[in-house]
């Protein structure tokens, strides 16, 4: 067994956790990150950096850096509802630095947050290193975690330990938090096809009856989302991939040309939605942030965008007592209740509007069969309104792409 001392260890290399590595590191705290995978390059990981992400890192003085990278500045997010052409948000009216969402696959994205945070001495990020347990002393404080690597098992002694591994958290599992489940009446099938140079550029949404599809523009290929009912995958199955192609075409008719490129089912990968977030985010000496304290739908790219916000919250509160080693394992814990307290209402709010679009928009929109109506599907009224008055625009634009509370990176000492 091999063993590794540090003073906050952080499992999971997703957004939240390398963002608060590369915080932490910067204020002068040895931080070790374990990501269970080799690399970052997951096909189905969110893309969207919001306008609050790139003030963030704006603050930090890297954005110059991070837009040099390839992305695609969205300004209007658009939708096709029935046919017609709407604007759902205008990205471009909010008084930002950034006032556009960067369209960037989130390998990139940690990428960059990875080779930012080790330029700071105290950083190290352990790849292959899956979290499969806590490790706590005989008064319950958690200590450190266990890993397993290709060369064994791994002890991690820590002085605080972060929950930043997903929505599947090995840590909140193992650290017993108990998880509120908000419920989720969707699930979201994942495929990639080809773009051609007659394709309409912008990422956007694709609706009918029945219907639902986001399509996400990577530069050579479309990222396509498609929306089913909760559990509806068998159903999707026993009707056959040629029945489910005839779907997809009738909401996304340019495929007509590669659709065929679907050969099976392996080509469609299935994301099971859930919405949840655990009563206590923290026990002593642990922490849980982003999707490992509160799971999001992937409505609106939200996810990624409150995993940030917890991560900046997280190094403002604890920052300098992890950077002054005379604070103890038991003080560092008083600090927790704080976290949760400013990171809860960003929460409750993103998660109370998320269902309700589950429940009152996307459920009728899957709902409402085309067999049962012929018609196209109309435009909702409130689309209606803010194409009729286009700076009502701003008001969704901020509410996907600042949110409720946003947080600012603490200048250093």
């Amino acid at each position: 067994m091999a063993s590794l001392t540090t003073r906050c260890c952080i499992a999971g290399g997703g957004p939240a956790g390398m963002m608060l590595g590369l915080l932490l590191a910067r204020t002068g705290v040895e931080v070790l990150v374990l990501e269970k995978h080799a690399d970052f390059l997951r096909d189905f990981r969110g893309d969207t950096v919001h306008p609050s992400t790139l003030q963030v890192i704006h603050e930090l003085g890297l954005l110059d850096r991070f837009l040099a990278l390839p992305h695609d500045a969205v300004q209007v997010l658009r939708a096709v509802i029935g046919g017609k052409e709407v604007a759902l948000a205008d990205f471009s009216r909010l008084n930002v630095h950034s006032p556009f969402i960067a369209m960037m696959p989130q390998w990139e994205f940690l990428d960059f947050l990875r080779d930012e945070a080790e330029r700071y001495p105290g950083f190290r990020l352990v790849q292959n290193a899956e979290v499969t347990d806590i490790i706590e002393d005989a008064e319950g404080m958690v200590t450190g975690v266990s890993a397993r690597t290709p060369e064994g098992l791994l002890q991690v002694t820590a002085s605080l330990v972060i929950g930043a591994d997903g929505r599947r958290s090995a840590v909140r599992q193992a650290a017993g938090l108990e998880v509120r489940d908000l419920g989720a009446p969707i699930d979201v099938l994942w495929m990639r096809l080809p773009m051609a140079a007659s394709d309409p550029p912008g990422t956007g949404g694709r609706i009918g009856r029945g219907l639902f599809l986001a399509m996400i523009n990577r530069g050579s290929y479309w990222q396509c989302a498609y929306v089913i009912p909760k559990g509806g995958m068998a159903a999707l199955q026993a009707r056959g991939l040629d029945a489910f192609k005839t779907d997809l075409l009738k909401v996304a008719p340019l495929f007509a040309d590669r659709v065929h490129l679907l050969a099976s089912w392996d080509d469609i990968k299935l994301l099971s939605v859930t919405v949840d977030r655990l009563k206590s985010w923290y026990r002593p000496g642990l922490l849980c942030l982003g999707d490992a304290a509160h799971a999001m739908s992937p409505i609106g790219g939200v996810g990624i965008n409150l995993a940030i916000q917890d991560a900046v919250a997280a190094a403002n509160i604890l920052g300098d007592a992890l950077a002054d080693p005379a604070v103890t394992a038991h003080a560092l814990t008083q600090l927790l209740a704080r976290i949760q307290k400013r990171r809860l209402l960003p929460t409750r709010v993103t998660q109370a509007v998320q269902v309700a679009i589950q429940n009152r928009v996307l459920s009728p929109v899957l709902n409402s069969a085309a067999g049962q109506d012929p018609s196209p599907l109309p435009v909702p009224w409130p689309l209606k309104l803010i194409n009729r008055f286009p700076a009502l625009q701003a008001l969704p634009a901020y509410a996907v792409g600042i949110g409720v509370r946003p947080e600012h990176v603490m200048p250093l000492r």
